[in-house]
């Protein structure tokens, strides 16, 4: 009886301290993870019903801070968790507060590999502060959907 009742204490105490997690900062194996059901989705649901969901801020590719990206290779963005905004748009001449033409580095470097890290600087959405992000990246097509976190 005392370890059934310790064990449910245990489990209590994890069920309340869930939400005071949530408000940490995803993982880079969070961001591999989300990347890969993006692409999973994207490949079963097609491009039409998938690049929605992955737009829709109280979707399921997004996760605190993490968000999923797609974005055509030639720069334009087809799907933006974070900023719905964004979706259509060519970003390719986009910068971080450093300069860097990080949407043009990504195609780019998603045109010559299927899955690659990308460094840059970006707002964090929860924060609303400019941080250092890594972004993981992962070649579909002519596509790369990509979510990243915030150092």
């Amino acid at each position: 009886m005392r370890s059934t009742l310790t064990s449910f204490a245990a489990v209590a105490a994890l069920a309340v301290a869930g939400p005071a997690y949530a408000g940490d900062g995803a993982s880079k194996d969070d961001a591999v993870a989300m990347v890969k059901k993006a692409v999973v989705f994207i490949k079963e649901q097609g491009p039409d019903k998938a690049y929605p969901e992955i737009s829709n801020r109280a979707g399921q590719f997004i996760d605190r801070d993490l968000y999923v990206v797609v974005y055509q290779l030639d720069g334009k963005v087809l799907a933006h968790g974070a900023n719905e905004k964004f979706v259509g748009k060519d970003m390719i001449e986009a910068q971080d507060v450093d300069g860097k033409l990080y949407v043009k580095e990504r195609v780019e470097l998603a045109a010559k590999q299927p899955s690659f890290w990308q460094d840059y600087k970006f707002v964090n959405p929860v924060s609303k502060k400019v941080e250092p992000k890594q972004m993981y990246c992962e070649r579909l097509d002519n596509s790369a959907v990509c979510a990243g976190v915030y150092k």
